[in-house]
């Protein structure tokens, strides 16, 4: 069995400081993400995901940042082969409305996230978000 779906890797400026968006659901803390739904493509699946698991309207999609990940899991009897795709985001809004899939939510510094999170491809895509945005930081800064 194949699925495909769509995330972010979510976060939000304020006074020089950086927090990245984690939800929390059955243990595990993790970046918002869903199905990709007939007629959607990926970028059109984040934005709903990200509007219906936390209320959040205004996200950016930074440009150049395209991560797939891939994992199987069990549903019943079945194993399912999952492939995600995460883009990076950028939020000018905090105030987190969380659907009935999660139980908690937390903004979190890079280190406090790195430290939350539960996958290894998790905190995989939060280095490279991560790096990425140091970098451009850089440049702005260079120019």
């Amino acid at each position: 069995m194949e699925e495909r779906s769509a995330g972010a890797v979510l976060f939000h400026e304020n006074g020089g400081f950086r927090r990245y968006l984690l939800l929390y659901n059955g243990g595990h803390w993790d970046f918002p993400k869903g199905n990709i739904e007939r007629g959607e493509n990926e970028r059109e699946t984040v934005t709903r995901e990200v509007r219906e698991e936390t209320g959040l309207e205004r996200i950016a999609l930074v440009d150049g940042f395209r991560k797939e990940i891939e994992y199987f899991y069990r549903r019943g009897d079945a194993t399912v082969h999952k492939r995600v795709v995460f883009f990076l985001a950028r939020t000018d809004e905090d105030r987190v409305r969380l659907s009935s899939e999660h139980q908690a939510f937390g903004w979190f510094n890079y280190e406090q996230a790195l430290d939350k999170t539960t996958y290894e491809n998790s905190r995989n895509l939060l280095n490279d978000a991560e790096g990425v945005l140091r970098l451009r930081e850089g440049s702005a800064i260079g120019t």
